[in-house]
């Protein structure tokens, strides 16, 4: 195995900008990811790294070696695209096989069989060697196409979104197999994927791409409970973080003020002073939902309350997904089911936060975090 380094990538298409002096380095054995939309430039990376795009700026690396210019064949490198590239007129074992039989991995028949029916049993499609590809559903062919990556040992493997063709159960199961190999290999990987739950899970690091730049690389736990920005910070959870505009005031001390006044908590330690204009960011699950003014504790310094009216009620098995309005913001919580038992459309509601669990981000076209006192702080 080998790691992996790209330093100043830039990739132009006419006036089109897709990677942005892009850097990122994946050390030798880590399962790196990296997450973003449709568009932000993931399959390009990859691509600039397999040698199947030429970068207009900027140097890649494996093993330490600069590779930039080196042929696709030469870099040693095994990539499976989400959109398949099998041989339909073969069947499952012959697609699988075929790496075994190249010049380059070639291995004895006995042994490439054996190798391809342990792959094939790990992926789920062990029953599956001799039908034809035409037979195969879309998540078949997806897990056959990356049976054909994981065959054969390579000094990086490169995984474009290989899982978004599976149904939810069968997702979760490959997320498992993927790490369980990953591990038992010691494998470098850079896998790519629009799913923050697939890049929480998988990754050793996540490197959160947006049109064409790296945001922030750091592990699931770093960009979870700091992200850099707004952005990063909109990148993970479901339902997404909460964010209000307003500005930071001083009324017996640092607060937060919604641009209409109906948010209005207690800012601990924020470095930015009295008038700068942010962006108050908070986690869904770090709300808590009360069905009226008597269900809400007795009132502390660490603890926020606004009150609001039930917006939208949607139940999710053992929990549900309420989103309140407060003033002209519109708040979205996860609760247990039993919280929302008849609680309808338009009921009163009293919601409660903790300010030390919030995030602050500047309202500027960086978006960046500013810092508080956080309630990990506090704890630490």
């Amino acid at each position: 195995m080998a790691g992996l380094a790209l330093a100043g990538i830039r990739k132009e298409y006419g006036r089109l900008r897709a990677l942005d002096e892009l850097s990122l380095e994946v050390a030798d054995g880590e399962f790196c990811c990296l997450l973003g939309p449709s568009g932000a430039g993931k399959t390009t990376t990859l691509k600039v790294v397999a040698g199947l795009e030429e970068p207009t700026a900027g140097t890649v690396r494996i093993g330490g070696a600069d590779v930039t210019d080196v042929e696709p064949t030469h870099r040693d490198l095994a990539m499976c695209f989400e959109s398949y590239a099998l041989y339909p007129q073969q069947d499952v074992f012959t697609n699988l096989v075929s790496p075994l039989r190249s010049p380059r991995h070639r291995l004895p028949e006995a042994d490439a069989r054996r190798r391809v029916e342990e792959v094939a049993e790990l992926l789920g499609i062990g029953a599956l060697l001799e039908r034809s590809v035409t037979q195969l559903s879309n998540g078949q062919r997806q897990r056959v196409a990356l049976g054909r990556v994981l065959v054969r040992p390579a000094a990086a493997y490169l995984l474009d979104e290989p899982l978004s063709h599976l149904d939810a159960k069968l997702r979760a199961t490959m997320r498992a197999e993927l790490k369980a190999i990953s591990r038992d290999r010691g494998t470098t990987t850079l896998y790519v994927t629009h799913d923050y739950v697939e890049a929480l899970s998988l990754a050793d690091r996540v490197g959160v791409l947006d049109a064409g730049r790296i945001r922030q690389v750091g592990t699931p736990r770093e960009l979870w409970e700091e992200p850099a920005d707004v952005v990063v910070a909109r990148s993970f959870g479901r339902p997404a973080i909460n964010v209000v505009p307003g500005v930071v005031a001083d009324v017996a001390g640092p607060r937060f003020l919604a641009d209409d006044g109906a948010l209005d908590l207690p800012l601990p330690g924020p470095r930015v002073g009295p008038g700068t204009r942010v962006q108050l960011g908070i986690r869904p699950r770090d709300l808590t939902l009360h069905r009226g003014a008597g269900d809400v504790p007795a009132a502390s310094p660490e603890t926020a309350r606004l009150e609001g009216t039930v917006y939208v009620l949607e139940h999710l098995g053992r929990q549900a997904e309420v989103t309140v309005r407060v003033g002209s913001c519109l708040l979205a919580l996860v609760v247990a089911r039993t919280q929302v038992a008849g609680l309808g459309t338009d009921d009163r509601v009293v919601v409660t936060v903790d300010p030390r669990r919030v995030h602050v981000f500047l309202a500027d076209d960086t978006g960046r975090r500013v810092e508080t006192t956080r309630v990990s702080e506090v704890a630490g």
